[in-house]
């Protein structure tokens, strides 16, 4: 296990080594001056000057770079050019909120996707079966943040039950947090959960067909047996990959639905980040969310050896 827990670590340093190389390059190629946006009104040819001397944007790219990625080695990653904080408070501020609304639209998923994903592959080419693939079809296509509009329309315009916006930490109000994030997670945890089910409905038909589920059937053991012990165990290898890939992507801010819902997470922080040109808060968030993905991605393998003893993690 530690030599595993090792090479992944040598693996995410290249690949957030890379991140940081492409996201510099890319927030640089984006046109507009950061230091003009960021002062505003307050310009003048002295504060501009002293901004961007600040900022080290007065320096060439390559010593840029460099001291940024010196910099975020100890935690460093600048600071805001619009606020002036120091850009891993205000990742840290917001982390709160993405957690809170990734682990709920997660919960709403998996709900959603276990048990229609079963009871659909145990009735292939059912009514049921038709029913399960036609909505998990229609839950992919439909984008998550049109699935807000909807529900805001129908939960706060029509029947006035639920605010349509704002944030409220689930350790100050939870009721105030549930009666915020209940729409916002269930616009996206049905696009999620639809796409989960897809893939619960495969790999539970493919276990079904195996030889140990038809031996475990021979012996005349009970059908719910066979389908939890024999079934649903062995599918959950491909399916725990997909619930990796959408838990990551929760993790990384669901942008257009926090734009929509007014939502202070880190994709809504990200989105504001790239409109005002303020490049440390775009390095930084992009760089959180990646070492994010690095993370699950890790728990995932480790989950691996757990439910399948024939996969090694050593």
């Amino acid at each position: 296990m530690l030599r595993f827990t090792l090479m992944r670590a040598g693996h995410a340093a290249v690949v957030l080594m890379g991140v940081t190389v492409a996201v510099f390059t890319l927030v640089h190629l984006v046109p507009g001056d950061p230091v003009r946006v960021a002062l505003g009104t307050r310009y003048t040819p002295e504060s501009y000057q002293a901004l961007r001397e600040a900022s080290g944007l007065d320096r060439s790219l390559p010593s840029q770079y460099l001291h940024y990625v010196g910099n975020a080695v100890t935690g460093n990653l600048g600071v805001s050019f619009r606020s002036g904080d120091p850009v891993t408070t205000v990742l840290l501020e917001r982390l709160p909120a993405t957690l809170s609304l990734a682990a709920a639209a997660l919960v709403i998923a998996l709900l959603i996707a276990f048990p229609l994903g079963v009871f659909a592959a145990t009735r292939q080419g059912g009514a049921v079966d038709t029913v399960v693939r036609v909505v998990s079809q229609f839950g992919v296509s439909v984008p998550d943040f049109w699935l807000g509009i909807l529900l805001i329309l129908l939960f706060s315009s029509t029947l006035g039950w639920l605010p349509p916006s704002g944030y409220v930490a689930v350790t100050e109000d939870p009721v105030g947090w549930l009666s915020r994030v209940a729409m916002p997670a269930t616009a996206v945890g049905l696009v999620s959960g639809a796409i989960i089910t897809r893939f619960v409905r495969s790999a539970v038909l493919e276990s079904l067909g195996s030889d140990h589920v038809r031996t475990a059937r021979a012996k005349g053991l009970r059908r719910r047996i066979v389908l939890v012990r024999h079934v649903v165990r062995n599918a959950m290898v491909p399916v725990i990959t997909v619930i990796g890939i959408q838990a990551a992507v929760l993790l990384g801010g669901i942008i257009v639905v926090e734009v929509v819902f007014a939502w202070p997470g880190l994709g809504r922080l990200t989105f504001d980040a790239v409109e005002a040109r303020d490049y440390p808060v775009v390095q930084g968030a992009v760089l959180l969310v990646a070492s994010m993905f690095l993370l699950v991605s890790f728990v995932v393998d480790v989950l691996y050896g757990l439910i399948d003893p024939r996969i090694s993690v050593r």
